[in-house]
């Protein structure tokens, strides 16, 4: 399966670096790795793998040894990474999500 990241979720990626740097740019990096890394190795074999999600026909894969998860979307041959939020975060209600990158 291939993975497609929209524009709210690649901004998610940068914001969450930047805020991390600010006090750790080594943890930003690892953070920004662990998460890529995870939805590179898990979604495309296990597109299942995620809980349900909170929001219409998504899913969730919580990032392990983080503190964030990874709203996404199957379709077809397709996964679309709608958002990364920090699990502390309130839960986004929509946006365009199903804007791929």
């Amino acid at each position: 399966m291939q993975i497609r990241w929209t524009r709210t979720a690649a901004s998610d990626l940068e914001k969450i670096e930047e805020y991390i740097a600010k006090e750790n740019p080594i943890a930003a990096t690892e953070q920004i790795l662990t998460i890529l890394d995870q939805v590179e190795e898990l979604l495309p074999t296990h597109p299942e793998i995620g809980r349900d999600g909170r929001t219409g026909d998504t899913r969730e894969l919580v990032i392990v040894k983080t503190k964030f998860i990874v709203m996404y979307r199957v379709e077809e041959e397709t996964i679309f990474i709608l958002r990364v939020i920090h699990s502390a975060r309130q839960w986004p209600v929509s946006d365009d999500q199903n804007k791929p990158h």
